[in-house]
């Protein structure tokens, strides 16, 4: 991997991590708010199957 395609890939993320709360302020803050509320293991549960789902796409696309 490239260093051109990791700084893409980050600068990609950043873009679509700032569309929500950018387009939906209000909205965003709720669903923060009900992230806050979630116990560490629940947490912990949807961070993985995030590195799962991530490892998997990477894996189909690469």
């Amino acid at each position: 991997m490239s260093a051109e395609t990791f700084w893409s890939a980050l600068a990609l993320v950043l873009v679509i991590e700032g569309i929500l709360p950018f387009v939906s302020p209000g909205g965003w803050r709720r669903g923060f708010g009900q992230l806050m509320q979630l116990r560490d293991g629940q947490l912990r549960f949807f961070g993985l199957c995030s590195i799962v789902l991530g490892l998997f796409l990477l894996w189909v696309l690469a």
